[in-house]
């Protein structure tokens, strides 16, 4: 077997209409760290756990893109809740998917100030001892 040509996902382009006010929901809703805005190219930039997101005008629609994200959170219905709270446009309450022996996985959909879907992801351990 040949070790594979990629390593791991570095950046993710989200496109917005709005930058300011993406910004602004990223950084104060979803609290991810802004790393750097490039104000005269329509740039910014957060870290989400390791993996740069890249927040940005496409530069032609070959470059459009509207990624859907699954967001990691500890606890889906407090992560919920508080999107609740803040008024963000919720598309689907928590609820489990998918179900292993050993894990659960939990959805909830929402979207951000550019109207894009977005995901809150919660994998909850099962307890195996019962």
């Amino acid at each position: 077997m040949t070790e594979p040509l990629v390593q791991s996902i570095g950046q993710i382009h989200v496109t917005v209409d709005d930058l300011p006010r993406a910004v602004a929901f990223y950084r104060d809703v979803l609290g991810l760290p802004l790393l750097f805005e490039v104000p005269a190219q329509s740039m910014a930039f957060f870290d989400c756990g390791g993996v740069r997101l890249y927040l940005g005008k496409a530069e032609s629609p070959d470059f459009d893109s509207r990624p859907l994200l699954y967001l990691r959170v500890a606890d889906i219905e407090t992560a919920h809740g508080k999107l609740v709270e803040r008024s963000v446009e919720t598309l689907s309450p928590p609820h489990a998917v998918h179900r292993t022996e050993t894990t659960e996985l939990w959805l909830s959909f929402f979207k951000d100030s550019e109207g894009t879907a977005l995901a809150l992801m919660e994998e909850r351990k099962l307890d195996t001892d019962a």
